[in-house]
């Protein structure tokens, strides 16, 4: 954690993407306890809207009561697609070719020469790929996320009109990285209705009947 606190001469988004990381994770009981850290690792950091407004996201938990936080958190992520952390959704939905992309995530995080403990999730959810840019290849990490910006895009404005205190995150995360050309919408999202079996079921669209996934812990040492 020491590295977290150190001041830096320069901005540095790894603090932005790894406090990022955690806050977009379930609100467990280890993360409210960690949210005093996060305020102080962001203090270290050169003024930024990035910096503003994950700030304003961490007061926000601090302050809600912690069932509240919870239940919150399963309906605006476990409960429906429309908000959706996991990037490949969004550019290739329900179908085959998402398998490929999500492939070629994983042996990025190979590449790095990390072991990656992806805890039951699919590689490209957002908060391991945030904890991957922070902590693995800030360069690759940052790349990976320019590639899926129209994603992140369309997050925060599913977020925002949803009214969610989550908003300001991804507001973060896109000011770290260069703007796309175009931006996605959930009716952009290519749907396949056959050949899906052979592959991960949770590829397949969510269901208010699934069960809700495990909390997530760090991802990387």
């Amino acid at each position: 954690m020491k590295p977290l606190l150190r001041r830096r001469t320069q901005r540095d988004h790894r603090v932005v993407h790894q406090v990022a990381s955690w806050c977009l994770g379930y609100p467990d009981d280890g993360l409210l306890e960690r949210l005093p850290l996060l305020t102080a690792a962001l203090g270290e950091q050169d003024e930024h809207e990035s910096v503003r407004a994950v700030r304003t996201v961490i007061a926000d938990l601090a302050a809600a009561d912690p069932d509240e936080l919870r239940h919150d958190y399963i309906d605006t992520f476990d409960l429906s697609r429309k908000q959706t952390l996991y990037l490949t959704y969004w550019s290739d939905g329900d179908t085959r070719r998402r398998g490929t992309a999500l492939t070629t995530i994983k042996q990025l995080y190979r590449d790095s020469g990390f072991l990656v403990d992806l805890n039951g999730e699919l590689p490209d959810h957002l908060p391991i790929v945030l904890e991957y840019c922070a902590r693995a290849d800030p360069e690759r990490g940052r790349e990976l996320l320019a590639e899926h910006r129209p994603a992140l895009e369309a997050i925060r404005t599913a977020l925002a009109e949803r009214g969610s205190r989550y908003e300001p995150i991804l507001a973060a995360i896109c000011a770290t990285v260069p703007v796309a050309r175009a931006s996605a919408r959930p009716a952009d999202i290519p749907v396949e209705s056959v050949g899906l079996e052979p592959y991960d079921p949770r590829l397949l669209p969510l269901s208010p009947t699934q069960r809700v996934r495990p909390p997530r812990t760090s991802v990387l040492p």
